[in-house]
């Protein structure tokens, strides 16, 4: 299996990112209780080799950003950054919608990544409706060389075609695991137009993935459950890029090593009749 895809002439990502939200608080909010695990966990990315890193300014809020920076910085010249914009935190830790600020908040994802330019920024957006005077701002932000690349998160299939129409996106980030298969026909379509589509909660979040079917596969290939259910997500496309996150290096060792799993069609046929 090739375990790196590129999506843009400068982004070349490995197929198993890592997502960091785990590395801030409960909910992603406040300080961690131990920073640092959280900077050991993100070094121990950069060894294994993983060079996709998603993260968010509201992750925090802010602290994820730091943590990153105070681990990486300078960063490796193969690691990516992705960014998201378009919700703020409030002080009691809720996720609010913000798509009023969004120059500033791509300006403070800079200042505490210590950037000059962002690989990558998800527009997160926060249910149907038009996303075009939003994504027409992010698209301007590029222009101006603060971002290289504009992608889409908890989105639909029409609100992508909206955003297409303004500029062009190299991966949607939605909600999408062995159990949660709503977007397959948006995966099969963006794969054939060389589009990533990244699976958040690809091991299913809030409600881990459990099943007696997904053990018994597991333990025919020799290889823990969730490093299938990642595995399962590598073979379902060739643009699907998993952001597993954990805060221990023991969890992350195991989910990189998911890229070396390979199902046979019999395994990947039961784990198909698991959808919802």
């Amino acid at each position: 299996m090739n375990n790196t895809v590129t999506l843009a002439e400068d982004l070349t990502l490995t197929r198993i990112g890592f997502g960091a939200m785990q590395l801030a608080g409960p909910n992603a909010f406040g300080p961690p209780r131990d920073r640092a695990a959280a900077i050991r966990v993100l070094r121990e990315a950069v060894e294994l080799g993983v060079t996709h890193l998603d993260t968010s300014d509201y992750y925090g809020p802010f602290v994820t950003n730091e943590i990153i920076r105070e681990a990486l910085h300078p960063y490796p010249s193969d690691l990516r950054i992705v960014t998201k914009v378009g919700f703020r935190r409030g002080a009691d830790g809720s996720w609010n919608p913000a798509q009023d600020d969004l120059r500033k908040q791509v300006e403070s994802n800079l200042e505490h990544l210590g950037l000059d330019a962002l690989d990558a920024v998800n527009l997160r957006v926060a249910g149907p409706g038009s996303l075009a005077r939003a994504f027409d701002e992010l698209a301007g932000l590029r222009a101006e060389g603060l971002i290289r690349h504009l992608g889409l998160s908890n989105v639909t299939a029409e609100q992508v075609a909206e955003a297409r129409a303004i500029a062009p996106i190299v991966f949607v980030q939605n909600m999408y695991n062995l159990v949660l298969r709503g977007d397959d026909p948006l995966i099969d379509s963006l794969a054939a137009d060389g589009i990533g589509y990244v699976p958040f909660f690809p091991l299913g979040g809030w409600r881990p993935l459990q099943s007696t079917v997904l053990e018994e596969v597991a333990a025919s290939v020799g290889a823990t459950p969730q490093q299938t259910a990642l595995a399962w997500l590598l073979q379902r496309s060739p643009t699907i890029l998993p952001i597993p996150g954990t805060s221990s290096v023991e969890h992350l060792r195991e989910n990189v090593a998911a890229a070396d799993v390979v199902l046979p069609t019999a395994a990947v046929a039961r784990l198909d009749a698991l959808a919802e």
